[in-house]
């Protein structure tokens, strides 16, 4: 992690903020030591979805691949308004990705600034396919802190072999644009992320990636592990290099999750993730939304993060994560950050 940008993050506790982070700590490991499963604190980060449409066709994107059992649509702007005051002051970090490219949302600049006003450190991901010279000077100037660019391949045609109808070029083209707004505005921010999934055909590229940063003056890379949902018998996308793959070949020559899963997840305590439309599910795993715990735009937050639904979702994974359909390919500890 970039120590300016940690930095950042914590200019934007306050006491009552900083509080919450506490007694959320305390309640996560009352629920390890004594199977205590209310969280007595609220969350401190959320994920909230801008779109669940994309333009591209990843092959283990159920998004791309046009895979969802829940519409798709457009988070809007009086909508986002009424999830941060309903959530409440103790947040102070939001990741506006969930599915889909958030530059997609015509209205997506407009959530970030309706975000820092309240203080909060904000941050996307996106295939940068939409970051151009004539809007990069408005991305800079919104407030976004942290902008997470999915690099996938250094050649055209490595790059599409994951990023189905991408263009390299412009993911180059957008990020370039980026670097020189920030230059023109004497801005630190967004803290700008190389984030390069390591798949067998792009696995080679990895070293000149961090060399492409730095002559890009990128704040920083990320080569990500690959979540797949074939995997049992082999998968053309799992790497040969044991180091950037989630997943190892057994005995009876089937592949399976490298890490084991242990009862437990932070996740559960520190944050929650909203899809477009306002409906509560317990992370980043529950892509289609089959676990909704609630609605955002017209229930209490505070009810629902305290429902008997969240603490027995809560419990589950505490008593039994391996039986948790989301949880059972789960990145947690799965990560390469390099």
């Amino acid at each position: 992690m970039n120590v300016a940008d940690n930095i950042n993050i914590i200019r934007h506790l306050t006491i009552n903020r900083f509080w919450n982070l506490i007694k959320l700590g305390l309640s996560y490991q009352r629920a390890k030591l004594f199977k205590k499963f209310d969280a007595t604190a609220l969350p401190f980060a959320a994920s909230i979805e801008p779109t669940t449409a994309c333009n591209l066709s990843c092959p283990e994107c159920p998004s791309g691949l046009k895979q969802f059992t829940r519409s798709t649509g457009k988070l809007g702007v009086e909508e986002n308004k009424q999830m941060l005051r309903n959530i409440g002051k103790q947040l102070f970090y939001v990741n506006y990705y969930f599915q889909g490219e958030p530059f997609l949302n015509p209205n997506f600049l407009q959530l970030i600034k309706d975000a820092k006003r309240q203080r909060i450190y904000t941050a996307t991901s996106t295939n940068a396919h939409f970051i151009t010279e004539g809007n990069a000077r408005d991305i800079v100037s919104s407030g976004l802190d942290r902008l997470i660019i999915s690099i996938d391949g250094l050649t055209q045609e490595t790059y599409e072999q994951y990023r189905k109808n991408g263009k390299l070029d412009k993911v180059i083209a957008g990020t370039k644009a980026l670097v020189e707004a920030k230059r023109k505005l004497n801005s630190s921010t967004p803290h700008l992320i190389f984030q390069f999934l390591a798949v067998k055909p792009n696995e080679h590229e990895i070293p000149k990636v961090f060399e492409l940063a730095k002559e890009m003056e990128i704040d920083e890379v990320r080569i990500k592990s690959a979540q797949l949902y074939d995997y049992k018998n082999g998968n053309v996308l799992i790497p040969e290099n044991p180091k950037y793959s989630r997943y190892v070949k057994g005995r009876n020559g089937q592949y399976k999750p490298k890490y084991k899963l242990a009862n437990k997840c932070w996740r559960m305590w520190s944050s929650t993730v909203l899809t477009w439309d306002g409906k509560v599910v317990p992370c980043c795993f529950d892509k289609d939304a089959k676990h909704v715990l609630g609605c955002a735009t017209s229930t209490p937050f505070r009810r629902i993060w305290h429902s008997p639904a969240y603490q027995n979702f809560r419990k589950s994974v505490f008593t039994g994560r391996n039986q948790v359909e989301i949880c059972k390919n789960c990145s947690e500890g799965a990560k390469v950050w390099v």
